[in-house]
């Protein structure tokens, strides 16, 4: 890089401030999670798939701290692409939330390996993205977090979401063994697992599954998407010596 691109790069603040990215941060716990890191001073990569006017309206909330990533975390190619991008855009990370995710419900019985597939390839997505980020933690050498949201359900099962639950079982042991794969290499990998938050996938539920969900919980409500967001500011920029856990928030359902 000439000594002209550097000044450039110096005159844009590029460097001046932490950069968290938020994978599925246009809508409920990703969306709370990127103004929650703004707030802490962070600038945020808005990762979205296909909603982008709801990153948008996130990018507008934050008055612009920060900038937007598309892809499909599916497509190995188009997460390359993205990892290009953060790093042409931001030079940086600081904190990578791994909250994307998808939900197809069906039985054993009657659901088709495509939909296991499916739901599959999210995981394959998460691990690639992490993989790839991980070189920019590296080059800075300084303290880095990586906060994979995951779910009460990949603790406690639930019936009809097999492959979810294993998905979200898989991302703490993720969790627990990159912390591991990382000694000594000042990065801190962590877990937020929410318990039943109130979310446009929460919604789609009938209320009478959703007055069952509500008697397994003893605060006897669902949680809000900022309630897992303080939770995941709180790991992003503080929780020094917080490494290889799951940190449980879901209203006392499941203490874990």
């Amino acid at each position: 890089m000439t000594a002209e691109k550097n000044t450039q790069k110096e005159s844009s603040g590029i460097d001046d401030k932490p950069v968290a990215i938020v994978t599925g941060g246009g809508k409920g716990i990703g969306a709370a999670c990127c103004r929650a890191l703004a707030e802490k001073g962070f600038r945020v990569g808005i990762h979205y798939r296909t909603s982008q006017d709801a990153a948008e309206e996130i990018l507008a909330d934050i008055k612009g701290e920060g900038f937007l990533l598309q892809a499909d975390l599916t497509d190995m190619d188009q997460v390359e692409k993205m990892v290009r991008q953060i790093k042409d855009t931001a030079g940086r990370v600081d904190v990578l939330v791994n909250n994307a995710g998808m939900c197809i419900n069906d039985s054993i019985v009657t659901m088709k390996i495509e939909a296991f597939d499916a739901q599959r390839s999210i995981l394959r997505g998460i691990w690639f993205l992490t993989k790839r980020i991980l070189r920019l933690f590296m080059l800075r050498r300084s303290l880095g977090r990586i906060i994979n949201i995951s779910s009460v359900v990949g603790h406690t099962g639930n019936a009809g979401q097999i492959p979810y639950t294993m998905e979200k079982a898989a991302l703490d042991a993720m969790t627990k063994s990159l912390a591991k794969e990382l000694w000594g290499r000042n990065i801190l990998v962590n877990s937020v697992a929410p318990g039943f938050i109130d979310t446009d996938m929460t919604s789609l539920l009938t209320g009478e599954i959703q007055q069952n969900i509500l008697e397994e919980i003893p605060l006897g409500r669902m949680g809000k998407p900022e309630e897992v967001a303080e939770v995941v500011a709180f790991l992003a920029n503080q929780g020094s010596y917080i490494n290889g856990s799951v940190i449980h928030v879901n209203g006392g359902m499941y203490s874990g």
